[in-house]
Formats: structure tokens, sequence, C-alpha cells
């Protein structure tokens, strides 16, 4: 059964409520991230889409198209023009693969690393700034939460959750 066609569980009012006002709270920041990534992120000659891939990239080292633009979530033609307009401004390299030359193997240059690192740097220095006032065990617990839920979303769609690292020790 598809998440569309589950049957809903039995009604409960507390739930509801919960379930109600993570989405509100998940919306307003997710909707306030992105506007904030995009202004920092385009100041540096790169889109957030295409910032997503030099992360990827940085994350997984090198990928074919294929693996690319499924980790991205784009199709291959999308992903293919995000990886030709960041060879084109030096952050990417392609390369044939050794043992089969129809596959196309993407890496980042020295240039892409750099990139990568200075919009990561910008990123978690923001990170900090919010974080900075919560007490150690809320920063963890925080942390951990948002962890926990990414695995829950991307087990959900079937898909990995890139992003969340190791699994809490107090949650194994």
């Amino acid at each position: 059964m598809t998440p569309q066609t589950r049957a809903r569980p039995k009604t409960d009012p507390a739930l509801d409520r919960d379930a109600r006002e993570l989405y509100e709270a998940l919306n307003e920041l997710v909707r306030l991230y992105q506007f904030r990534d995009r202004n920092i992120i385009c100041c540096n000659d790169v889109s957030v889409t295409q910032c997503y891939a030099l992360q990827a990239l940085a994350r997984g080292g090198t990928m074919n198209l294929g693996a690319l633009a499924k980790d991205l979530f784009l199709d291959k033609s999308t992903a293919s023009r995000v990886v030709e307009t960041l060879e084109r401004k030096g952050y990417v390299g392609r390369t044939a693969h050794p043992d089969d030359a129809r596959v196309t193997e993407i890496t980042l240059t020295a240039r892409g690393r750099g990139l990568h690192r200075k919009i990561e740097a910008t990123l978690v220095e923001e990170e900090r700034r919010l974080i900075a006032d919560l007490a150690p065990d809320v920063r963890r617990a925080a942390t951990d939460l948002v962890r926990d839920l990414a695995r829950a979303a991307a087990q959900r769609m079937g898909v990995g959750a890139s992003c969340c690292g190791p699994v809490a020790e107090d949650h194994q």
C-alpha cells in the first residue's frame, strides 16, 4: 500500500494536534532556511541546486550522473544541465569511467572543493549563532530529533537519508 492509500489510524486528538503543529513548525523552518540558503549560496556564483550537487559530491566523492541525479531528486537531464553549468564554472570535472566509456564520472575540482568549504563554513556559522544560547543537552537533543525526523522521512520516501550521520548512541 502506498502512503496515499494507507488507512488512517484511529483518531487521536493529541497526535493530530502534534502532527499539525510539527507540520507548521517544519514548514516555517524550511521556508526560512530556503530563503537564508538562497541568499548566502547565490552570492557565491552557484544556485541552491548547484550547491546541493557540490555538497553531494563532497560527501559521496566521485559519482556518475545517475547517482547524482538520484541524490538530488532530479531527472538525469536536469542533473546533466546542473553538472554542465558547474563544469563550465570550473567546480566539477567529468571523465569517462575507466571500465565503461558510456558512463561519465563527475568529481569536484579543487576550486569546487574550496567553494563548497566556503559555503558550508558560512552556513555552519549561521547554525552556531542560532544555537549558541541553548544548553548543550538541548543542542544535542535538537540535532538528534532533526536526524530522527530526516531518517523517518527518508524511509517513508524509500530513499537514504545521506545527511543524517550515525544513529545517536542512546537511540540504538
